[in-house]
């Protein structure tokens, strides 16, 4: 479920466009299970920088190709996993900053 600061990004057409173009051009195949040999439909396509409050305006990040990675939701559930390991905080479901203890 996306945090609400991003909520109208997620809904909006030019994320859905941008979206489905980027999973038509990658064969609509996870990109992770692709390196790996492995052909698995890609399900998700996901933010390499996290969206945050600030950057959720800024379409180099939220709408660049360059940006974006096509993944199974296994593969997308361990790249959340492990882009949050070692962070000292994270955005709360109102986009508030949260120090991990």
């Amino acid at each position: 479920m996306a945090k609400p600061f991003a909520r109208k990004f997620y809904s909006s057409k030019a994320w859905q466009d941008c979206r489905n173009e980027y999973a038509k051009r990658q064969h609509y195949l996870c990109e992770n299970c692709m390196r790996k040999g492995i052909y698995k439909p890609g399900e998700i396509v996901h933010h390499m920088i996290e969206l945050d409050p600030v950057n959720i305006e800024n379409p180099e990040i939220t709408l660049s190709f360059d940006n974006l990675v096509l993944l199974c939701r296994d593969c997308h559930a361990e790249e959340h996993k492990a882009h949050s390991k070692g962070r000292r905080y994270v955005f709360g479901d109102n986009g508030e900053v949260i120090t991990k203890k």
